[in-house]
């Protein structure tokens, strides 16, 4: 035969890790192939003329040992052919080119099953619109554009850090189911944006943009753009210029919505569509887009960067070959490179890779079972048939049919068997440590909350956090001038009506009583205004320790009857108390000798402290028991953020006490001190470890996905 290529491919040329290579680009379906130099050599000599044996034989003469054996060779015009690269000089392809043709929309068929969490419709072709705007862009898209843009960047971060709390506290407004649609509106306008910065770079360095569609990523509507002529550009910083155009033109956005949202009121719709914004374009964006390891900008950004294209594909083929070579003893494999450190950025690549898909397929399935329960089931299953039962699947194909399984494909079975039984074994039969953590406080099992009783202004402190106290002893006083002047006022009145009495009792005996009754009426009030006036004063409740906040903050400011003020308790009569998410309710089902518990102080976290089971809340609310639990206080639970004190969770929470273990092996209140002598602290933080029975692994992951679920799902 004497093949060439089509007169309509590109080439294009590159260096990776100090290498010279060829990429090859098919304008009609936008697809890309990289050759080395010899294949790029060889590819050059097959001009419609020469036989494929004289190009072949060529190649020998030039380059001896590094010439492409016959095997690569015919693998090579296999793959060229089947892209519709090479034309020869026999009949008309028609029917070869069409069932080519049709094979490739059955292959994007299947990998749109695949993925169903990422299905993509193209819908049309951009390039003139892009081509239209990209003058306009053009100024701005070089190095002082860039400075300005980082510029703008910082400007944006500094007017809006001071804003923290307002701005973190904005965020359960945002994803409320109220906010959901104008949340979907600005997603879809910002990843427009977005897109459109992929596009602009392109055209910016002479490439073409012939798809623009949409895609739902986990059930939200996002568009995209075919920016992968970039994969034709000699500069890897441009090509990484064009995987990172969209984040450069989101954070842009980003920064100008921080301003828009800063000057607008609360409330106003301005004020919120800027926070979506704001929100979308900046945090999604860092997490999703430049996250290397799923397939958006930042992969290709690493991919350029490490100058090792396809890293994905490639580190599935290299952990292929590796398993291939080292467990099955496949002669002579052959692997994706030659190059010792590419095969480890490869490897490191592909493993973190697979650990990620699976923690991004248990994440996204929890997610939407707790949303939207049936919908999230059938995705999940739907999802893991594509993602672990497919491979599987090819898998035994291969082993039932692989030619280089051949001549010991017995063997090859049986080491399969082997490894499956091993791991069924090792994750299903051996009986495994099981532990559990949870976090919680320190707290006094006799302990009495303080409060003001009464409506004032604090006047003076009489005692700090950690000063002993006895009942009755006096811990602040408080100042109504309102109230003194009702009382000076109720008691100038009291003797106004009591002389209009003794003037009443000369006059008529009816008189007398109606005025005796006015009298006992405004002595009353004034009994209450006098118990108010005691009420000013604060008392300590019981004996004991004072603990709470800084109480010197307090002076002078107007404080309301109820609002708390500090606790009062024994601290010699401590306990632990554990506040318990839905994946911890195994404690109901386990008697409590049945496991062991042991507690690390956060002062102390190098000292272990015994600890036994006292008793469980009868159901979860969302009352925290101190606020070190809350994110506000460094702890691990979401509050809400309508909640000044810091102790109601967004979601209901399990309390579980425990009581110290003494030298005499008995659980009662104590002091909860450490090895060393150092006592505890009522309010410090304390982490819990639970050593259940031993079982399997599989036994405890079940279980603990069980749980999850009926947290999630509300079963």
């Amino acid at each position: 035969m004497r093949p060439r290529l089509r007169p309509h491919v590109q080439i294009t040329r590159q260096h990776y890790r100090g290498k010279r290579w060829h990429v090859v680009h098919d304008p009609s379906s936008n697809a890309f192939f990289r050759l080395s130099p010899v294949g790029h050599e060889f590819v050059g000599l097959l001009d419609g003329r020469r036989t494929v044996e004289e190009v072949w034989q060529l190649g020998l003469s030039r380059h001896g040992d590094d010439a492409l054996t016959q095997n690569e060779v015919i693998q090579l015009l296999s793959q060229l052919h089947g892209s519709n690269l090479l034309s020869a000089d026999t009949a008309p392809e028609t029917e070869q080119l069409l069932r080519r043709g049709r094979e490739r929309i059955q292959k994007k068929a299947m990998q749109q099953a695949i993925g169903l969490m990422y299905f993509k419709v193209k819908l049309f072709n951009p390039d003139h619109i892009l081509t239209w705007l990209e003058p306009i862009f053009r100024p701005v898209l070089n190095r002082i554009g860039f400075i300005v843009w980082a510029l703008w960047i910082a400007a944006g971060l500094y007017a809006v850090l001071p804003h923290w709390d307002r701005l973190v506290s904005g965020f359960d407004s945002a994803i409320a189911p109220r906010n959901w649609g104008w949340m979907i509106v600005v997603f879809v306008v910002t990843k427009l944006w977005h897109e459109l910065g992929h596009g602009i770079v392109c055209k910016r360095f002479g490439g073409q943009v012939p798809e623009f569609g949409a895609m739902m990523l986990v059930l939200v509507p996002a568009p995209f753009v075919d920016a992968s002529a970039a994969w034709g550009f000699a500069s890897k910083w441009r090509r990484m210029a064009v995987g990172a155009g969209g984040m450069i033109f989101e954070l842009g956005l980003a920064s100008a919505c921080a301003f828009l949202w800063l000057n607008t009121a609360p409330g106003d719709l301005l004020h919120q569509l800027a926070y979506n914004a704001m929100l979308t374009a900046s945090i999604s964006t860092i997490l999703f887009n430049a996250n290397p390891l799923m397939r958006f900008d930042g992969y290709y950004i690493l991919s350029d960067l490490l100058e090792v294209p396809n890293l994905a594909q490639r580190s599935f083929g290299m952990l292929k070959f590796l398993l291939q070579k080292h467990v099955y003893r496949v002669r002579n494999p052959v692997p994706p490179t030659s190059s010792i450190s590419e095969a480890w950025v490869l490897i490191v690549y592909g493993v973190l890779a697979l650990a990620y898909r699976v923690f991004l397929f248990i994440t996204i399935t929890l997610y939407l079972v707790g949303e939207l329960f049936a919908l999230g089931v059938f995705l999940a299953v739907w999802t893991a048939s594509m993602w672990f039962i497919l491979p599987v699947g090819q898998f035994v194909h291969w082993l039932a049919t692989s030619p280089a399984l051949a001549e010991f494909r017995p063997r090859a079975i049986l080491t399969s068997l082997g490894m499956i039984a091993g791991g069924l074994l090792l994750i299903g039969a051996i009986p495994m440590p099981d532990h559990r953590r949870a976090v919680g406080i320190i707290e006094s099992t006799a302990q009495s909350g303080v409060y003001f009783k009464t409506d004032g202004f604090v006047r003076e402190i009489h005692v700090r956090p950690g000063e002993s106290v006895k009942a009755g002893d006096l811990i602040v006083t408080l100042q109504s001038d309102r109230l003194a002047a009702q009382i000076a006022l109720l008691r100038a009145e009291i003797a106004e009506a009591q002389a209009r009495e003794r003037d009443a009792r000369t006059r008529s005996i009816a008189g007398a009583q109606v005025a005796e009754q006015y009298v006992q009426t405004l002595n009353e009030q004034l009994a209450t205004l006098e118990d108010r006036e005691r009420r000013l004063l604060v008392r300590a409740p019981q004996d004991g320790v004072v603990v709470g906040r800084d109480l010197d903050s307090y002076i002078g400011k107007f404080v309301q009857e109820g609002q708390a003020l500090c606790l009062v308790l024994m601290p010699e009569s401590l306990r632990a108390t554990a506040s318990l998410t839905q994946q911890e309710a195994w404690i109901y089902g386990l008697p409590p000798d049945a496991y062991k518990v042991e507690l690390r102080r956060s002062s102390r976290p190098d000292e272990v402290i015994e600890a036994k089971f006292e008793r469980t809340s009868e159901a979860g609310d969302r009352d925290l028991p101190h606020p070190a639990l809350g994110y506000a206080g460094g702890g691990t639970f979401e509050t809400d953020p309508a909640d000044q004190s810091g102790t109601r969770a967004k979601r209901p929470v399990l309390r579980a006490y425990f009581l110290p273990v003494n030298e005499q092996g008995e659980a009662r209140p104590g002091r909860l001190v450490t090895p060393d002598g150092s006592p505890a602290s009522p309010g410090e933080r304390v982490y819990f470890r639970f050593t259940l029975p031993t079982k399997p692994w599989l036994a405890q992951w079940a279980d603990r996905l069980d749980k999850s679920l009926q947290g999630r799902a509300r079963l």
